[in-house]
């Protein structure tokens, strides 16, 4: 989830994606905490003069359920991004069975972000 979060913000700076900023063919990232790559794309954006305002999230995933997550989740990413719990949205929903998915076979997540210039 983090990891789209990044992607959502980086995009909406127009600062790349994280591939960019994180290159997989570089070790130092290798198993990398998602919330610190959060945190550390957050700081670029700053340095680029944007603040993230708010994000909004989809987990679609069959399970587990993630009701009970979802305030943790929120909490976690407004951390990292400097802003209010209530300014990220966290939404899951279930793939009905369609498709990897649905299978249980994985997991999808879409983010977007709104930031300012500062």
């Amino acid at each position: 989830m983090a990891h789209a979060v990044t992607d959502a913000i980086l995009g909406a700076s127009a600062a790349g994606d994280m591939g960019a900023l994180f290159p997989d063919s570089d070790p130092k990232w290798k198993d990398a905490d998602s919330l610190v790559l959060l945190r550390l794309a957050r700081e670029h954006i700053n340095r680029l003069g944007f603040h993230p305002l708010q994000a909004d999230v989809t987990i679609i995933c069959e399970r587990p359920r993630l009701g009970v997550y979802k305030e943790a989740m929120a909490l976690a990413i407004a951390g990292e991004l400097g802003v209010a719990p209530d300014e990220v949205g966290i939404k899951a929903k279930t793939n009905e069975g369609m498709g990897f998915v649905g299978r249980g076979e994985g997991v999808a997540v879409f983010a977007v972000a709104t930031v300012e210039a500062r």
